[in-house]
């Protein structure tokens, strides 16, 4: 029987935690409330911007988010392989393989406690948009709404709803 441990240790490994973690979202919850007022942040900034494009008045803008600011936390990945070689008395021979990995998230003291070492703070990601304006019934004016919409969001263009106003 033979055996082969490695470790590798201080490799950064993406954990996605909302600031709410193992919570049951209701409509009421500081998750959920975090989640509508960064829309509302992303709508109010982009109604400013898009109403100063030339042929583009009144604008009103929905965006759904996917979720709160994501998280990264440092974390130490630990890999371990196990080699086994067994013979039995018929003459046969067997190779068992077992591989694990395992991820625990770097914590550091402060104070009189330990928290999770946090290696930066991502924007959601934008499920869609939608555009309602005056202007935007002229293809060009419609496709600069749209491209500004989407550079800014980092949002693909398919996801992004334009229509004219009434």
């Amino acid at each position: 029987m033979s055996s082969n441990d490695s470790i590798e240790n201080n490799m950064t490994d993406t954990l996605e935690q909302t600031d709410e973690v193992e919570e049951t979202i209701s409509k009421d919850s500081p998750s959920e409330l975090i989640v509508t007022e960064l829309e509302e942040s992303y709508e109010k900034d982009l109604q400013k911007m898009l109403n100063n494009i030339q042929g583009v008045s009144e604008v009103e803008v929905m965006v759904n988010l996917d979720s709160t600011n994501i998280k990264v936390y440092e974390t130490n990945l630990i890999k371990g392989q196990q080699i086994t070689n067994e013979s039995d008395n018929n003459g046969g021979i067997r190779k068992v393989e077992d591989q694990t990995e395992e991820t625990q998230v770097v914590l550091v003291r402060q104070g009189d406690q330990e928290v999770p070492l946090l290696v930066q703070t991502e924007k959601p990601k934008v499920r869609g948009v939608f555009v309602v304006a005056k202007g935007v019934d002229h293809s060009e004016v419609k496709m600069w709404v749209i491209e500004a919409v989407s550079r800014v969001l980092d949002v693909p263009t398919h996801k992004v709803s334009v229509m004219p106003t009434n």
